[in-house]
C-alpha cells in the first residue's frame, strides 16, 4: 500500500493532465474515485478502455452532474473526501452547483484542485487551448529545436503532464498536508502555463545573467553544445552524449581517439562548430550497438536513443522493473519509489465500474446514495 493510503480523493474525470494526476495519486495509494460523465471522456484516440492507461489504479463510475441526484451524490462524497479536483474551464463547476464554495461549505477541510491551461483568471482564462498553446506562451516552445530550424514540439510532456498534472499533484499534496494542521481546505489553481514557466526557472537565471542566447540550438542545454546532443550512427540510429563536466569530456575524447582537441577548450564556443563536425564524423563510423559496447556504463555520459517499446527491453530498465505488464499491457511502473510504503498499480485501466453501490459503499456514504434509502 502506498504512502497515500487512507486519503480519499474525488476526480471529476477529464483527459490528459487531470488523468495523469489521478493516476499518480492512485498509484501512491490514495483512494481515488473517478467520476465520469455519461458517454465518457473522449481521450482523443479511439482505443479500448484497457489501453487508456492513465485510468489505472482507481474505479470509474458514471454520474450525470447535470442532475440533482448526481450533484447530491458528489456533495455527499465531499463530506468524506480529503480533496476533489477538476479540469473544466473556469465557472463550469460553479454552474453545476459544485464549485469550491459549495463543496467546501459541506466539508471545510476539503482541498479543491483546479487544473486548466490558462489558469482561473487572466485575459485568456476563458479561451480554449491545448498543450502546444500553453508552452508557446510560457517561452518553452521557442527554445526547443535545431539552430537553423523551427520550434520542435516535445510531445505533450512539458505542459500537460509536467506543468499540469504533476504540478496539480504537488499542490494537492501540499494543501492536504497544511489542512491536516489547520483543519481548513483551500483552492489549488494549477495552470499549465504556470507549470511550464516554472520548469524554465534555471534558464531564466541564465538569461538574466546574460549567458543564455535567445533562439534554438545556441546554448549549453538546448543542443548547441556539441558535447550535449544527439548524433547519428552508421546504422542510421542515434546516440546521446552529455559529458558536461570536463573530466567526463576528457574521457569521451580519449575513448573516441580524439587526441588533438584540447579538452580545456570544451566551453570555448568558437570551437563548438569544429568539434561538432568531428564528433558527427566519428559517430558515423560505428553502429549504435557498437557504440553501446564501447561507451555504455562508462563515465562518458552516454546512452543509446531508444524507441518507446525498445526502452522496455533495455537491461537497466528490466533490472529496475521500470516497466511492468498489467492485464497484458506494457506500461511504466509507478514513480517515484518508496522504501517502505510501495506504490502499486492496484487495478488495470478498463471499463466503467458497473456496481455503483459497491464503490460508493467503500466511501461509507452508501446510505446517502439516491435510491438507496
Amino acid at each position: 500500500m502506498g504512502p497515500l493510503e487512507g486519503f480519499k480523493i474525488i476526480e471529476i474525470a477529464g483527459v490528459g493532465p487531470s488523468q495523469f494526476a489521478g493516476m499518480l495519486l492512485a498509484d501512491m495509494g490514495a483512494s481515488v474515485l473517478r467520476i465520469d460523465k455519461p458517454g465518457g471522456s473522449n481521450p482523443g484516440f479511439a482505443v479500448h478502455p484497457r489501453f487508456n492507461l492513465m485510468n489505472r489504479s482507481r474505479p470509474t463510475i458514471v454520474v450525470d452532474l447535470k442532475t440533482n441526484a448526481g450533484v447530491d451524490l458528489v456533495m455527499n462524497l465531499c463530506e468524506e473526501a480529503d480533496a476533489l479536483f477538476e479540469g473544466f474551464r473556469p465557472g463550469v463547476m460553479e454552474g453545476l452547483g459544485l464549485g469550491p464554495a459549495e463543496c467546501m461549505q459541506r466539508n471545510p477541510r476539503l482541498v479543491y484542485g483546479r487544473i486548466t491551461g490558462w489558469g482561473q483568471r487572466g485575459p485568456l482564462a476563458d479561451s480554449a487551448g491545448h498543450d502546444p498553446n500553453y508552452i508557446a506562451l510560457s517561452g518553452v516552445y521557442s527554445a526547443i529545436g535545431e539552430k537553423e530550424g523551427g520550434p520542435v514540439y516535445p510531445l505533450n510532456l512539458v505542459g500537460d503532464m509536467g506543468g499540469g498534472g504533476a504540478y496539480l499533484v504537488i499542490g494537492l499534496l501540499a494543501a492536504m498536508l497544511e489542512a491536516g494542521k489547520s483543519g481548513q481546505g483551500q483552492i489549488v489553481d494549477a495552470a499549465m502555463i504556470d507549470g511550464a514557466a516554472s520548469q524554465l526557472t534555471a534558464i531564466h537565471g541564465l538569461v538574466a545573467a546574460g549567458v543564455w542566447k535567445e533562439g534554438r540550438g545556441r546554448n549549453l542545454l538546448d543542443g548547441g553544445a556539441p558535447f550535449a546532443r544527439a548524433y547519428r550512427t552508421l546504422d542510421d540510429r542515434h546516440i546521446a552524449i552529455a559529458p558536461l563536466e570536463n573530466r567526463f569530456f576528457r574521457l569521451l575524447l580519449n575513448t573516441l581517439g580524439i587526441h588533438d582537441f584540447d579538452p580545456a577548450d570544451q566551453y570555448r564556443e568558437s570551437e563548438w562548430e569544429d568539434l561538432r563536425r568531428r564528433l558527427e564524423a566519428v559517430f558515423k563510423t560505428r553502429t549504435r550497438d557498437e557504440w553501446c559496447e564501447l561507451l555504455e556504463g562508462t563515465d562518458a555520459c552516454f546512452a543509446p536513443i531508444l524507441g518507446i517499446e525498445e526502452a522496455m527491453e533495455h537491461p537497466h530498465n528490466v533490472s529496475r522493473q521500470s516497466f511492468i505488464r498489467v492485464d497484458g499491457v506494457n506500461q511504466a511502473a509507478p514513480a517515484p519509489r518508496f522504501s517502505r510504503t510501495e506504490s502499486e498499480v492496484s487495478r488495470p485501466a478498463g471499463t466503467v465500474e458497473s456496481d455503483l453501490q459497491k464503490v460508493i459503499a467503500q466511501w461509507r456514504v452508501s446510505e446517502k446514495v439516491p435510491g438507496n434509502q
